[in-house]
Order: C-alpha cells, then sequence, then structure tokens
C-alpha cells in the first residue's frame, strides 16, 4: 500500500502543465490577432484549439488524484465517515470559490457599500487566502484569520448585487465549481465502488450513452433525446456528463497502471499509447454522428482529449521513472500548489480594472502569446515566493 500512495511525480507535472496552459490561454482575450489554433472554437465550430484541450485535461488529473489521496487517507488510519467529511469540505470549498468568480466575472456589479468591481475582487481574493490558507500549526492567528475570511466573505455575498439588482446566484457554480461537483462525484464514486476499475469503467460507458443521447447531431436533433439517465444526470449537476467522463477517465487510467505495473516499461508504454489511439479511433468515429465542439461537451471532443491525456500522462511516467523531470521544476509549483496558481491572476484582474491600462497595438498575434506565458511564468513564480513565507491555499 505504502507504494501505492506516495505521491506521482508525473501526475503533478500533467497538473502543472495544465494549470500553466490554463493561467496562459485565460490572458488571450487581452490581445488581438492570436492564431485561431490557440483559441477556443465557436460552439457549433467543427474543431477544437489549445484552449479547448485545457480544461478537461486538469478534469483528467483531477481524477487521477483521487485514488492516490483518498488511498493515502485509508493508510492513514482515517475512517470512512472522516474522509467522506473531508471530501464534502473540499466540494463545499470549491462551490464557494467559484460562486463568487462566476458572479463578479459574469456581471457587472453594484453592491451595496458602493465599491467598485475591482475592489470586489482584491477583497474577494483575500478572503480566499484567509479562509484556506494552509497555515502552519505554530501560528497561534490561524483561526482569527480564518474568521476575518468568513465574515469578509459573507459581507461580499449579502452586499453583491448586479446592475439590475440580482444577488449571487450559484449560476453554472463556474470552473472551480464545476470542478467541485466531479471531484465530489468521482470520489464518490470511487469510495461506493471500492476502486473497481470495471465498474468505473462501466460508469464511464454509461455516460458516454447520456452524452450521446442528449447531444445534438452533426445534421441536428437527438440520437435519443431526453431520458431518464440524461434527467439523472441534470439532477447530479453533471450536464451531459462530458466533465464526468474526463475525471472518471483519469481515475480509471491511474487504476489501470497499478494492474500493468508488474510488467515492463516498454509493455507498459505501448499499452498506454495503444489505448490512446484506440480512444482517437472511436472519437473519429464519432465524429460521424457529432462535431467536435468542447462548447456542446460533444464525444468526439471528450475522446481526443482523453488520447492526448492517457498519451502525455504515459509519457510522463515514462520520464519520471527514469529521472528524467528536472525541466519541470520552473513550473513545479503549478502542480503542488495549484489552486494558489489559479487564484493569482484574480488579484491582478483587481487591478487592472482599477487602473484599465491602453495595450499598444503591437501587443498582439504572437507577441500576445509570449506575453501570455510570461505572465504565467510570473503567475508561477509569485506562487513560489507565496509557499516560501507560509502561504498556500490548501483545501
Amino acid at each position: 500500500m505504502a507504494a501505492e500512495v506516495r505521491r506521482n511525480a508525473a501526475i503533478d507535472i500533467f497538473r502543472a502543465l495544465t494549470m500553466a496552459l490554463m493561467v496562459t490561454v485565460n490572458e488571450f482575450w487581452k490581445f488581438g490577432g492570436i492564431p485561431h489554433a490557440l483559441e477556443h472554437f465557436a460552439v457549433l465550430e467543427d474543431g477544437m484549439g489549445l484552449s479547448d484541450i485545457v480544461y478537461p485535461m486538469f478534469l483528467f488529473a483531477m481524477g487521477m488524484s483521487v485514488p492516490l489521496a483518498l488511498d493515502a487517507r485509508e493508510a492513514r488510519g482515517c475512517s470512512a465517515v472522516s474522509t467522506l467529511g473531508h471530501i464534502l469540505s473540499r466540494t463545499l470549498a470549491l462551490l464557494v470559490m467559484g460562486t463568487f468568480i462566476v458572479n463578479v466575472e459574469g456581471t457587472q456589479i453594484a453592491p451595496l457599500p458602493g465599491y467598485s468591481r475591482g475592489v470586489f475582487y482584491l477583497l474577494m481574493v483575500a478572503g480566499f487566502f484567509l479562509v484556506w490558507n494552509r497555515y502552519s500549526p505554530e501560528f497561534r492567528y490561524r483561526r482569527l484569520c480564518r474568521g476575518l475570511g468568513i465574515a469578509l466573505l459573507l459581507f461580499l455575498a449579502l452586499t453583491f448585487r448586479s446592475t439590475e439588482g440580482a444577488l449571487m446566484r450559484g449560476s453554472w457554480w463556474g470552473i472551480l465549481g464545476q470542478i467541485g461537483w466531479m471531484y465530489l462525484f468521482t470520489s464518490l464514486a470511487y469510495m461506493l465502488t471500492r476502486g473497481r476499475g470495471w465498474i468505473l469503467a462501466l460508469l464511464w460507458v454509461v455516460f458516454a450513452l447520456v452524452n450521446i443521447s442528449v447531444t445534438p447531431l452533426r445534421e441536428g436533433g437527438m440520437l435519443i433525446g431526453e431520458n431518464v439517465l440524461a434527467d439523472l444526470a441534470a439532477a447530479l449537476n453533471l450536464g451531459n456528463g462530458h466533465s464526468v467522463l474526463m475525471s472518471l477517465g483519469g481515475c480509471i487510467t491511474v487504476l489501470a497502471g497499478r494492474r500493468l505495473a508488474a510488467r515492463s516499461e516498454t509493455r507498459n508504454l505501448l499499452t498506454a499509447l495503444s489505448a490512446a489511439v484506440v480512444f482517437a479511433a472511436l472519437g473519429i468515429l464519432a465524429h460521424r454522428g457529432w462535431i467536435i465542439s468542447k462548447g456542446l461537451g460533444t464525444l468526439p471532443w471528450v475522446l481526443f482529449v482523453t488520447a492526448i491525456s492517457v498519451a502525455l500522462y504515459a509519457m510522463l511516467r515514462v520520464l519520471e521513472r527514469h529521472g528524467l523531470t528536472r525541466w519541470a521544476a520552473p513550473i513545479r509549483p503549478a502542480g503542488t500548489a495549484t489552486l494558489t496558481v489559479y487564484m493569482i491572476p484574480y488579484f491582478f484582474i483587481g487591478i487592472w480594472i482599477l487602473v484599465t491600462p491602453t495595450l499598444p497595438a503591437w501587443y498582439s498575434g504572437m507577441t500576445g502569446v509570449a506575453l501570455s506565458v510570461a505572465y504565467a511564468g510570473v503567475c508561477i513564480g509569485i506562487t513560489w515566493l507565496l509557499g516560501k513565507v507560509g502561504i498556500m491555499l490548501k483545501i
């Protein structure tokens, strides 16, 4: 068991690469002339750009982490009730943060005290860090800081108003909220099945069927339409199942790796790459019925991103075993302090709104891409520095 629950460096690097990409592509909106292959494709545009694979790959990484994290708790002697409480608390944290972010991102705000949207961003980020910072046990004021953070977030939630006078709403929960729902579902599925990979694989097939039954066909209409499985998925806030397919896919990938651990490295790599080819082939087959669309969450998009994720993880696993991962050291904080890296840009957004700078026209095209990459590097560097002084979001 101890060997199974050690930190998996390949997953850390996978997560770091994904988060670095996420911060990068989230900056493209500031610049014109970004190559279309790097951007999000339109909802009804048949295809996907680099920006369309980042979020699902992060879900895949989250799914890979679930067996390791829950098995580590079991190895430490944590009870099932304690683990369930841990899962629920993490889910709640992600839902709260996601709700705040989706509200302030999605609308102009007119809070009761009259503070600006930029100030809201700054106070929101401060509240998140006060509540969910990983405080040292020796820090005597950690309860006071968490209490102040809770009070600040409650103040922001109660005084939030849109320009139409609407209160704060869950809406679609935002990226973090969606990750929270998928984390909850995948963790509970892993616990209830006791980590049996074949049952989780069957569950993956069920959600693939849900996906194709309610996703519009290429020529319009539905293959099946609304049904009891789709209704259940909607009730569980799982949509058409595409996010579940990614998170479950990551979980199953790790479990498959365990079963194949005794085989030679070459055979394992060939098996993983063969699986990636199969997913890609299934994506090509599914493409005959559905377009490739992140916006619609179509099955071909899921299958192609899964193929990329499986192949990337397999290659990272080989590099890890041979000690060839030093190249990833500069982005390592994005894999171990991922939530901090994700939150840093929201602080800068607050500053941006307050300052309202004007970018020169030449900040476009590949220059914009380079600046976005550099910005991601700055966010990762700040995360590293914050970690040195004991500041890191941890849920």
